[in-house]
């Protein structure tokens, strides 16, 4: 459920595109035919209805933080390299901290979304970029066994 979760954050700001979300979803379908959910998103033409339902039936206190930080970090450095304009980056990134719930808008490196843009408004661009790369790469670590999970 946690790629779910990370794909309706994204769609609620355009960052990944609805045939993205469906690509992934055919394939967990495809990989589990009996669980309902998936296949209520099957049929859920409606992209709003799929993202409130998948907002609406994740148990927060079972999510693997760890899991969803490490997909959706994976996702927004493929954004992030695409991304020509830093100025519209943090600003879809500022937003996306504003739509996550409370319980992940305060756990790092989820929290950075709400400040790593500051620097901007000194016309500190490379800040801007540093605190962005380091939030992309905070599971990266984990490779070497050295882990900041939250």
């Amino acid at each position: 459920m946690e790629e779910l979760l990370v794909f309706a954050f994204l769609l609620n700001e355009e960052i990944v595109t609805i045939d993205e979300y469906n690509k992934r979803l055919h394939e967990l379908f495809l990989a589990n035919l009996e669980n309902d959910g998936l296949l209520y998103l099957e049929w859920e033409t409606d992209i709003k209805k799929a993202i409130t339902y998948i907002r609406m039936h994740v148990d927060y206190d079972a999510l693997d933080y760890g899991q969803f930080g490490r997909i959706l970090m994976g996702k927004l450095k493929v954004c992030y390299k695409n991304c020509p304009d830093i100025k519209s980056f943090a600003n879809h990134m500022y937003h996306l901290w504003e739509s996550l719930p409370g319980n992940i808008q305060e756990k790092e490196p989820f929290f950075i979304l709400c400040y790593a843009d500051d620097p901007l408004s000194w016309g500190d661009e490379k800040q801007t970029r540093n605190i962005y790369e380091h939030m992309l790469d905070y599971y990266e670590d984990e490779k070497d066994g050295t882990s900041q999970e939250l």
